[in-house]
C-alpha cells in the first residue's frame, strides 16, 4: 500500500490476519539495533512489551515472529533520525488508532463516500473520523514546521540579497562618480569605452568576491548550527555552496553594470570639467 521496499521476506498473508497470528515486520533500524551484523532476523521472535500496557485491549505475552524486513522511512519527522519500528496484524489487538488506507487512480476526494459506504456495509457502528489524503496528513504532521522555517529563511535570504545588490550598486555608483575626472582623462588619452566598462565592473567584483569569501568561511564555521534544520543534504553541500556563489556573482555583476555603462558613456570634455 505504502510502497515501502521489502529487504527480506514479505508482508502478512490473509490467513495470518484472520487467525490473529503474532507475526511482525520490522524496519532496518530495528534489525541494526537488536541483531548482530549480517544476521537474518526472519524467524526470530521478539517481545513488544509496550503492547502489555496498552489500554483497552492489552496483549499478554506479546512475542512476535519476524517475517519480513522493510527499508527505513522517516517515522519521527524530517529532523529526527529513524527509530526502530515494527508492524503486526491489526487483528491482534483493538487498542490504538485504526487507520484505513485506500489506493486509487482517481481523485481521493471523489472516493471518500464510496469507502465510507463500504466500511459501513461491513460494520455500521464504525465511526470514520478525519478523512483525507495521505499527502495532506504528511504535509500537516511532517512538513508544516520545516516548510514554515524554509519560508522564513527564504524571506530573510531574499531581503539579504536585495540589500547586497543595493549596497554594491550604491558603493560602486558613488565610487564611479568620484572617478569621473579620471575616467575622462583615460578616454581622452585613448582608452576605449569597453576598457572603462571592464574597469568599473572589475572594481565592483573585487568587493563582491571579498564578501563571498568571508561568507563562505562563515558558513563553513557556523554550518553545524543548522545541521538539525537540514534533511537530505549536508551542511557543507558542494552544489549548494556553488549555486549560492554563482547567484551572488551574477547579482554583483548586475549591480555593477549600471554604473559601468554610465561611466563608459562619459564625454571626455564634460568629464575633464567635472569637479
Amino acid at each position: 500500500m505504502l510502497r515501502i521496499e521489502f529487504k527480506i521476506g514479505g508482508g502478512f498473508t490473509e490467513k495470518e490476519m484472520n487467525d490473529e497470528r503474532r507475526v511482525a515486520v520490522v524496519n532496518e533500524t530495528f534489525v541494526r539495533k537488536y541483531f548482530s551484523r549480517g544476521e537474518d532476523p526472519t524467524g526470530h521472535r521478539v517481545r513488544l512489551s509496550m503492547l502489555e500496557t496498552m489500554g483497552g485491549d492489552p496483549v499478554m505475552e506479546p512475542w512476535f515472529e519476524i517475517v519480513g524486513v522493510v527499508a527505513d522511512v522517516t517515522n519521527l519527522g524530517l529532523q529526527a533520525p529513524t527509530e526502530p519500528e515494527a508492524w503486526f496484524p491489526y487483528t491482534v489487538t483493538g487498542s490504538g488508532a485504526q487507520v484505513v488506507m485506500v489506493r486509487t487512480v482517481q481523485d481521493p476526494a471523489l472516493v471518500a463516500n464510496t469507502v465510507r459506504e463500504a466500511v459501513w456495509a461491513t460494520d455500521s457502528g464504525v465511526a470514520l473520523a478525519y478523512p483525507g489524503t495521505l499527502e495532506e496528513r504528511i504535509a500537516a504532521r511532517v512538513y508544516a514546521g520545516p516548510r514554515f522555517g524554509l519560508l522564513v529563511m527564504m524571506i530573510f535570504g531574499c531581503v539579504g540579497l536585495v540589500l547586497v545588490t543595493i549596497g554594491v550598486y550604491s558603493v560602486l555608483a558613488y565610487t564611479t562618480g568620484r572617478r569621473t575626472h579620471e575616467i575622462g582623462i583615460r578616454i581622452a588619452l585613448g582608452a576605449k569605452r569597453e576598457d572603462v566598462l571592464r574597469l568599473v565592473i572589475r572594481t565592483g567584483l573585487r568587493l563582491v568576491s571579498g564578501g563571498i569569501v568571508v561568507g563562505l568561511l562563515a558558513s563553513l564555521v557556523l554550518g553545524r548550527m543548522m545541521a538539525t534544520q537540514l534533511t537530505g543534504v549536508s551542511t557543507y553541500d558542494p552544489s549548494t555552496l556553488a549555486g549560492t556563489t554563482i547567484l551572488l556573482v551574477a547579482t554583483g555583476v548586475a549591480a555593477c553594470w549600471i554604473p559601468a555603462r554610465r561611466a563608459a558613456r562619459v564625454e571626455p570634455v564634460v568629464a575633464l570639467r567635472y569637479e
